[in-house]
């Protein structure tokens, strides 16, 4: 009995082995495949020995510069039906991090300061000069700050967009399980196992809706598998309580106006998790000489459901803001 039970053992590793042989040996081909449709989209600049890919987009005299959230792969294309609302009447750079889009994964511990550093080269490199009007997502809401606080010159606004807060990350501080649930995925994914899911490695909204054409619906996914949970983004997440501790050691940025756009799904609006976010907004936009609050009702890639409102409340926020600061 027990040499069956081992021989059967030995068959179920063999062919689980063997299964993921074959996974990876499809991924990899999918890549080679793919990488015929990855033509570069943007300007590629070299910073610390890796390529950085940005995108410009229209004219005038303010900048904004969209900034992707925690696993975006492809944030040029999924963010298209925000920002290019703002590129019919001003400049827009989309800022693509190490192992982001078409930029090169950098492999390094993704500490806050190198992230800036880059972002701020990447920019200078591509003709983007301050100063800017952030808009940040999710995860790059730390970098805004931050940004904020050390180069206050550098930024005229900030419009976050359902961001977290240092402090919510400092408070909320990554445990071991979920620490090590992003190691696992991030290894699953270098094997290729992501391709089995697909929903979870590009957002569907992005294809069901019609900002992109058909081509580059195929792209969007081709670079959503190439990055998908890469090293970068791995580090990204695991170093995020470390550099929200830096962000939160400085002082506020309190003469950089600020709009905090709070997404709320309407099944989650009467949780303790809303009124906990909601608080926290409401505490920090108290200490920004210039900020406000928004609600707007949805999930949070707000920027894929409200683009209309969320270009409606930045431009009455920056027209108010000049007006405040003209008096």
């Amino acid at each position: 009995m027990k040499k069956l039970v081992k021989k059967i053992g030995i068959y179920f590793i063999a062919l689980m082995l063997l299964g993921l042989g074959v996974i990876f040996s499809y991924h990899q081909y999918e890549l080679s495949k793919e990488s015929n449709v990855l033509e570069n989209k943007g300007v590629n600049v070299e910073v610390d020995h890796n390529k950085m890919n940005v995108y410009t987009e229209g004219d005038g005299e303010d900048t904004y510069v969209f900034m992707a959230g925690s696993g975006i792969a492809a944030p040029i294309y999924e963010m298209k039906g925000l920002y290019s609302k703002f590129s019919h009447e001003h400049k827009i750079a989309v800022v693509e991090r190490a192992g982001y889009g078409y930029s090169d994964v950098s492999n390094d511990e993704r500490d806050i300061d190198t992230i800036l550093a880059q972002t701020r080269e990447a920019l200078q490199q591509s003709g983007n000069k301050p100063p800017y009007i952030l808009v940040p997502h999710s995860i790059s809401g730390v970098e805004a700050i931050y940004w904020a606080q050390k180069y206050p010159e550098e930024i005229k606004g900030i419009i976050a967009l359902d961001i977290s807060l240092p402090s919510q990350y400092i408070e909320h501080k990554m445990g071991v399980v979920d620490s090590w649930t992003v190691r696992g995925m991030n290894l699953l994914t270098d094997m290729g196992l992501h391709r089995l899911a697909p929903s979870k490695v590009y957002n569907p909204e992005v294809i069901k809706q019609n900002f992109l054409t058909d081509e580059e619906k195929e792209i969007y996914k081709a670079l959503s598998f190439k990055q998908f949970l890469n090293d970068d983004m791995k580090n990204e997440l695991l170093h995020v309580y470390e550099n929200s501790v830096k962000s939160e050691k400085l002082p506020k940025p309190k003469d950089t106006p600020i709009l905090l756009i709070d997404a709320i799904a309407e099944q989650n609006k009467d949780s303790k998790y809303t009124k906990y976010h909601r608080q926290k907004y409401a505490e920090f936009a108290e200490q920004i000489h210039i900020a406000d609050v928004k609600e707007l009702s949805g999930t949070h890639s707000i920027y894929l459901y409200k683009p209309d409102e969320i270009y409606h409340f930045a431009m009455e926020f920056m027209k108010q803001t000049n007006e405040r600061l003209m008096e």
